[in-house]
């Protein structure tokens, strides 16, 4: 058994990788095969048709993608599309010639309708506009959403794919305007403290709800939708509404998350928000009774989650993406 993990520098591949890797050492017996962006493009076409028909995997796990917050996708929206675009198409179609039969791809809850009912799920696919603010992006992952099904389809592969919501955890960008809510926050507070500020100004209103699910939990989530039984897995999906959200199923405002945040990390001045930014996407729920029901789910709480995130970020500040 050999497992391309395409992705595995980033945090969800990370992570991933650290949870094949505890699995390889409990026992189970499977190659896992790695590129490095410098080792293999993913948007050359042609550097991965010779990669995958070289290596020959059994299976491969998409999690390698251009990702960013609202700033970065707001002033990159054509690296954001083009991208995560040439990545699916070239990783899908040429799983597919190399003979793959299974694949797994990660795409993000901002598939879903701004309007969409919350809780999301699944079936609110392709029922409203999407966001403005990361369009392009949602649009490439719905794309890779249908590559799989229309595979599968016409092909007969077992192509699935999974729907993360928001993510964090030890891998995270904490860059200052590129990161997610977050990681950002993270940064700002621990930043504030070292400074010794009295304030830490945050974008929005902090009215926003939001779903967050440390990435250790998404690997596992991950691995268990891989490898659910193909008729498990066909009898919960349809051939052309396939994707399977993975989240905790609750959310917190950005207002709860900034004092959670705070408290973790010893800030004890003023939090005040910047309504003339934007908040984005009032709220976005994951409706997780699809996966619930398959038996999965997770372990890790946001407090307990955050606090070992920012350990992970002080003990590693020299090599994190800040």
């Amino acid at each position: 058994m050999k497992i391309y993990l395409a992705g595995h520098r980033g945090m969800v591949g990370g992570a991933i990788l650290r949870e094949l890797e505890a699995r390889q050492r409990s026992g189970e017996e499977f190659e896992i095969v790695t590129r490095s962006h410098a080792q293999l493009d993913l948007t050359d076409a042609a550097a991965v048709r010779k990669f995958l028909q070289d290596e020959s995997p059994d299976a491969v796990i998409l999690a390698a993608a251009k990702v960013g917050g609202i700033h970065a996708n707001n002033t990159y929206p054509a690296d954001f599309i083009y991208e995560n675009l040439m990545i699916e198409a070239n990783v899908i179609h040429q799983a597919f010639e190399a003979g793959v039969g299974r694949l797994l791809f990660l795409g993000s809850s901002c598939i879903y309708p701004k309007q969409a009912p919350q809780p999301m799920e699944e079936d609110a696919l392709l029922t409203g506009v999407l966001e403005a603010t990361n369009e392009p992006y949602a649009i490439a992952k719905i794309a890779g959403i249908k590559l799989c099904e229309s595979y599968n389809r016409q092909h007969g592969t077992d192509y699935r794919s999974v729907m993360p919501t928001n993510l964090y955890g030890p891998g995270d960008n904490f860059h200052p305007e590129n990161s997610h809510v977050l990681p950002a926050l993270i940064r700002r507070f621990h930043e504030a403290v070292r400074d010794g500020s009295g304030e830490v100004v945050i974008w929005g209103t902090g009215t926003p709800r939001r779903e967050f699910l440390h990435v250790d939990d998404m690997a596992a989530a991950s691995l268990f939708v891989l490898n659910l039984p193909l008729d498990q897995y066909k009898a919960n999906t349809q051939p052309m509404l396939s994707h399977i959200n993975v989240g905790c199923g609750e959310d917190t405002s950005i207002l709860e998350l900034a004092r959670m945040v705070a408290s973790v990390t010893g800030f004890e001045g003023n939090i005040i928000f910047d309504p003339s930014k934007p908040d984005g996407t009032m709220r976005k729920l994951m409706d997780v009774s699809k996966l619930r029901r398959m038996g999965w789910a997770p372990t890790i709480s946001l407090e307990d989650g955050v606090e070992a995130t920012y350990r992970w970020f002080l003990g590693n500040a020299d090599t994190a993406r800040i």
